[in-house]
């Protein structure tokens, strides 16, 4: 995406991480939209008077390296593929700007809403090193033990953060998408497609939804884990994932 994203990040007032501290929003709900370069320019401008953006050591452009972890027959992705609506993901998650990275456990409900449990570590490489500490954190959090699974697929974005004034909910933008499956060395990027969530708890009002009706950007499920596991990994099942595909492929020019 271009640096006009930057300059209407600038048009917004900031908050700070500690300012966002009582915001975590641990257990939520989350809706997820995908949007064009385009869409994303004029959200930006529309959601001023309403947000703030969160802003860290004067940078409100955030950068991630996130590693998914499976099973040897990724029970995980396919639970997902099928359709489940009780699921989990594990990943280890670094904050690149600042170079903290966490274990993390997200498990979805039958009910929509995501409950995300995490323990800091020293880094990507280093989760069997720390056996002592994630053995215990997997066996109180998760379905799997550390010895089921394995790192698959490894993806890098840019994030920006927005806060409603109320300060109700977070609304995250993730762009500039890069993948790499560590089975399959495939690797894909994303480089017109913006994903926007939005994250409360329960059922809120939302100046961002008015908003995303307006643009007509249309609400759509995407996992970075799954969409990225389809772009690089053609032996995995995406039936089911096909119609998202085929429109993130319009989006980028690739169809």
């Amino acid at each position: 995406m271009d640096n006009g994203i930057i300059e209407k990040t600038l048009l917004l007032p900031p908050i700070s991480l500690q300012e966002m501290s009582g915001i975590k929003l641990m257990n939520r709900t989350d809706t997820k939209f995908v949007a064009t370069a385009e869409q994303l320019h004029a959200f930006l401008l529309a959601v001023q008077g309403e947000y703030f953006i969160q802003e860290i050591n004067d940078k409100r452009i955030a950068s991630y390296h996130t590693t998914y972890f499976d099973t040897g027959d990724y029970q995980m992705y396919n639970m997902h593929h099928c359709g489940r609506t009780t699921r989990e993901k594990i990943r280890v998650r670094t904050y690149l700007d600042s170079n903290d990275t966490f274990f993390e456990i997200k498990n979805k409900n039958n009910h929509g809403r995501t409950k995300k449990k995490r323990i800091s570590i020293q880094g990507h490489d280093t989760v069997h090193a720390e056996h002592d500490a994630i053995v215990p954190f997997m066996a109180k959090h998760a379905w799997y033990s550390i010895e089921e699974i394995t790192p698959v697929i490894e993806n890098w974005f840019n994030r920006i953060t927005l806060v409603n004034y109320g300060k109700t909910e977070r609304l995250t933008i993730d762009f500039n998408l890069k993948f790499h499956h560590l089975k399959s060395d495939g690797h894909d990027r994303l480089e017109k497609v913006a994903i926007i969530e939005l994250k409360r708890d329960g059922n809120v009002p939302s100046p961002a939804l008015d908003i995303l009706r307006e643009l007509r950007i249309k609400r759509s499920g995407f996992s970075k884990y799954c969409i990225g596991s389809a772009l690089t990994n053609r032996s995995l099942k995406r039936n089911n994932f096909k119609e998202r595909l085929v429109m993130i492929g319009k989006m980028e020019n690739k169809l």
